[in-house]
């Protein structure tokens, strides 16, 4: 015990501030700043794609789709987490009040921070629906694999606000609680220079990590379809915003319902809770779909196969067409000088006439006799 306890003494009593933010990368016009927060955001996606390809491949997804589909859904995310961001904070963009005093410049520097996960989230799935068009999936099998992904990913770029000192909450005396530097802009102005907050990137990281688990083992429980993962990632994870968003002190745009004023990011995850959960339930008054598939109608493997088979089965009757008309063409050709008929291959009905054969024979069918005028062709190059 006591060693367990020089250890605990030996912990710092709070998250330090970061001392680290970044590095440059020389060029020869100047350098090339590579921010900490672009990192974290980049780690989130690198981990929320390899989580969401494995699933997506146990689906029986086509492979290499998941490619196809994030290459839309992911600048289409940006944006619009960028755009939301702008409309929930508008004051360092236009001004308070929008009186025109704000720097306008500021708004595509994303590496300074600022992206809303609500305009990412639903621009991101008009670029995943672009995708999932494009390569014959169902946008629906396609958010159910994405949702414990894209959750992950939220909890790995979170750590870019550690890195901004941004977005932390209010003041505590809690052993975790985070410091900023007192010259940082985010700094609380008329604090004590050792104030500690609360690391609410660190509360939500934690939360979203706690979420993935509880996501997966769900699905694999109950083997959710038609995109009802995705709407309970929603739930889950508006549940957590609600009480992490209303610690935080940073500027937001305040909004007043019901008599309740309150940061906008509070109403937007009310909001959308409600929504997911009606959506979750009345999806699973409908059953699982049938057949039990990721692919657009048509545009199944089995579809595909059948028309090629098809085109297949079509490619001998037009030879057998084309050797018809060649046999043809070749019995009204006339033989050599004196016009006699070169006659196709021999048939039951007209026996080959070779040299020496016997110039009358019978037919099988009427029983009649036939002259073959065989001296009237020329020895050489003749074709019976």
């Amino acid at each position: 015990m006591q060693i367990l306890l020089q250890a605990a003494a030996l912990l710092p009593a709070s998250i330090p501030s970061p001392d680290w933010s970044g590095f440059d990368i020389p060029l020869p016009w100047g350098t090339l700043r590579i921010h900490a927060y672009a990192l974290c955001i980049l780690a989130g996606i690198i981990v929320g794609l390899w989580l969401t390809s494995v699933r997506w491949a146990r689906r029986g997804a086509p492979e290499g789709s998941v490619w196809d589909i994030v290459i839309w859904a992911i600048p289409f995310g940006i944006i619009g987490g960028r755009l939301y961001h702008v409309v929930s904070s508008p004051d360092a963009y236009f001004g308070p009040g929008f009186d025109g005093t704000g720097d306008l410049w500021l708004i595509p520097q994303i590496q300074r921070g600022g992206l809303g996960i609500w305009g990412a989230v639903v621009l991101g799935v008009l670029g995943a629906w672009i995708g999932c068009r494009r390569s014959g999936v169902k946008l629906t099998a396609f958010l159910d694999a994405a949702a414990p992904g894209l959750l992950l990913a939220q909890a790995v770029g979170r750590w870019g606000n550690y890195f901004n000192q941004e977005l932390f909450g209010g003041p505590t005396t809690l052993p975790w609680g985070l410091q900023i530097d007192a010259d940082n802009p985010n700094f609380p102005a008329g604090m004590p220079v050792d104030t500690l907050f609360h690391p609410t990137f660190l509360y939500e990281s934690l939360w979203n990590i706690a979420g993935v688990l509880i996501l997966l083992a769900l699905d694999r429980r109950f083997h959710f379809r038609r995109a009802r993962l995705f709407w309970l990632y929603a739930m889950y994870y508006t549940l957590g915003r609600v009480w992490i968003e209303a610690m935080r002190i940073d500027d937001a745009e305040q909004i007043n319902l019901f008599g309740i004023t309150t940061r906008l990011n509070v109403w937007t995850s009310i909001f959308v809770f409600v929504a997911a959960l009606i959506v979750f339930v009345v999806l699973g008054l409908k059953g699982r779909p049938e057949p039990d598939t990721p692919f657009l109608a048509g545009r199944e493997p089995a579809a595909v196969e059948d028309v090629d088979a098809a085109g297949e089965e079509e490619s001998p009757v037009r030879d057998a067409d084309s050797s018809v008309s060649d046999s043809e063409s070749r019995d009204s050709l006339p033989h050599n000088q004196n016009g006699a008929r070169i006659p196709s291959t021999p048939t039951e009905e007209e026996p080959a006439v070779r040299d020496g054969d016997k110039p009358v024979t019978e037919s099988p069918v009427t029983g009649s006799s036939r002259h073959k005028a065989t001296e009237s062709a020329p020895e050489a190059g003749t074709s019976k």
